[in-house]
């Protein structure tokens, strides 16, 4: 019970994480495209934007505990919708990752220098061109961290789940302790899990992390990026004293 937990702990998180970070990049680009002084193209950016904020300011604004409530019972309620409890699980995360995730892209956007926005429209880009071109590969290299930190709350946070009733790890244990009355050690081998899970995908994303940075020690020749070696920087070092 506790591995099924696990797994379906970690099915939610993984697939929400992605989803939301592709909600977030896309809501992101959105909202920094320049708006212009007049025209119906400036009227519709607005109200796009509008409704953005509005998507964002309520999934940040509100516990994921009562989205889940309200999405789950309240679709029934309202639609008639009887969703899949993991189905549901995922779409929750999703769209509670994706707020949070586009305020991050947001930043991740404006804190690239604008003489870069600047010379991609010189030689001809659009915006979605200098995004996909030019800024986005900065732009996810820069919020790999805060992602990693998100995809570590939505491990924890799949927990509050289980008020739908979805198998995740906290309503395996609970089940667990209900059967035997061993409250203390079913909770403690379920921290021991989410505390193995949350440092494993910390290292991976570290890994990740120090993988894209690439060489600390590189010298560019014919357009062509040449990695020194320690013996390298020392002949070099060498010769410019000589």
């Amino acid at each position: 019970m506790f591995i099924r937990g696990a797994g379906v702990t970690l099915v939610i998180s993984i697939i929400g994480t992605i989803i939301g970070t592709g909600i977030g990049l896309l809501i992101g680009v959105i909202r920094t495209v320049p708006v212009p002084e007049r025209g119906l193209k400036r009227t519709t950016l607005k109200v796009i934007n509008s409704i953005l904020s509005i998507y964002i300011e309520i999934f940040r604004g509100t516990p994921m505990i009562v989205q889940a409530m309200v999405i789950y019972y309240g679709s029934a309620l309202a639609f008639g919708i009887d969703m899949n409890r993991l189905y549901a699980a995922i779409f929750i995360v999703s769209i509670n990752t994706g707020a949070y995730m586009s305020e991050i892209v947001r930043g991740g956007i404006v804190s690239i220098d604008k003489g870069q926005f600047e010379a991609a429209q010189a030689v001809g880009m659009n915006h979605i061109q200098t995004m996909k071109n030019v800024v986005l590969p900065q732009v996810i290299r820069n919020i790999l961290p805060a992602t990693g930190n998100e995809f570590v709350i939505n491990i924890k946070d799949t927990s509050v789940l289980n008020v739908i009733s979805v198998t995740e790890l906290f309503f395996q244990t609970k089940s667990i302790a209900g059967n035997n009355f061993r409250y203390f050690e079913s909770f403690f081998v379920a921290s021991v899990i989410y505390l193995v899970m949350t440092f494993t995908i910390t290292r991976i994303l570290r890994y990740i992390e120090r993988r894209l940075d690439g060489p600390e020690n590189y010298i560019m020749i014919a357009n062509q990026m040449q990695v020194e070696t320690p013996e390298d920087i020392l002949k070099r070092k060498n010769k410019e004293n000589r």
